[in-house]
């Protein structure tokens, strides 16, 4: 017999029987207490704002300032839009099932979860290894910038990357839910994410794990090392440098790394562990890293660290508050 894993001091939830079909799953919360619920809610939703205000202000300032029309922040702004979608897909939820303690999601709402999650992340990953290669092209290659990064270019890049992430969540979704959930319908996640559906299987869950292990390397080991040999080309040439122009290159590179870097190794830790091993904790916190903190940085990186971004939020604030002052104009 198979019992479902509590935490002490929460309810025990009943065990799904091999004749009965589950409807929908239930997810776990970061705490029981209603204090503590609250706390978490109100913390992920000050996270949640503060990504939507900061990818809005990218949004809207690379938009609006002409100076910004540039392959570097056309790549910024799609990766503001995606930033905004992607914790969207699981922290309203989390917020809602903290405030309420209704902690249900149906199978229809858990796959479309797991579907957007997996197209984002791999999207996201996509774009920030072709920032990458345009901070490549830029530094190393300025001559040949305008013809390597052009505009057509840049919108076949942006095309292929979501149509690649399309793809991949539609193959990792539909190999998840042909899978038999006959054991526990506790998710033990937040959100709901293929490593913790695989654990609560009872079919075969080896070629899951098998697929995950195959496009994991492929498609993240391959951004990794693209990445770190654009960056490895970057920093040699940087190094050449006068002094004021190399601390524009790294403050520029080093964020972009910093990123990089948070997002696949704890993405990695969470989905490229064994099935059988679980420390429920310590995955949800390790996926608030991998699924909050990315969106969370990438504004703060990218305009407080950003003189062109800076200028051109001062210049649009100015122009806002000279309208309101005289609405005629």
């Amino acid at each position: 017999m198979v019992y479902p894993i509590c935490f002490p001091g929460q309810p025990a939830i009943p065990e799904i029987t091999n004749s009965t079909m589950v409807t929908e799953f239930l997810l776990m919360g970061f705490a029981e207490m209603l204090e503590l619920r609250v706390l978490y809610a109100l913390l992920f939703l000050l996270m949640y704002l503060a990504t939507l205000l900061g990818n809005l202000v990218i949004i809207t300032a690379t938009t609006l300032d002409q100076s910004l029309h540039t392959p570097m922040y056309f790549f910024l702004r799609n990766l503001s839009i995606l930033d905004m979608c992607y914790i969207s897909v699981t922290v309203p939820k989390a917020c809602v099932n903290s405030l309420t303690d209704n902690r249900a999601i149906s199978v229809a709402g858990c796959a479309a979860q797991i579907f957007l999650v997996f197209w984002l992340a791999v999207t996201e990953l996509l774009f920030l290894t072709i920032m990458a290669r345009d901070r490549y092209v830029a530094i190393c290659r300025p001559l040949h910038y305008p013809m390597i990064m052009n505009q057509r270019i840049c919108i076949q890049m942006t095309l292929v990357s979501l149509l690649s992430g399309l793809i991949y969540a539609g193959m990792h979704t539909g190999n998840t839910f042909r899978l038999s959930f006959c054991q526990s319908n506790v998710v033990h996640q937040f959100f709901c994410d293929n490593p913790s559906l695989l654990r609560i299987s009872c079919s075969d869950t080896f070629s899951n794990e098998l697929l995950i292990l195959i496009s994991a390397m492929g498609i993240g080991g391959g951004c990794f090392i693209f990445i770190t040999m654009s960056y490895s080309h970057i920093f040699s040439t940087v190094l050449k440098f006068q002094n004021r122009e190399r601390g524009k290159a790294f403050s520029t590179c080093v964020p972009h790394i910093l990123v990089v870097s948070i997002f696949l190794s704890f993405g990695s830790y969470v989905y490229l562990r064994p099935s059988a091993s679980s420390d429920t904790i310590l995955d949800m916190i390790f996926s608030v890293f991998y699924s909050i903190v990315p969106p969370l940085l990438n504004p703060i990186i990218y305009s407080l660290r950003n003189k062109q971004v800076k200028d051109a939020v001062r210049k649009i604030l100015i122009r806002v508050y000279s309208i309101g002052l005289h609405p005629n104009l």
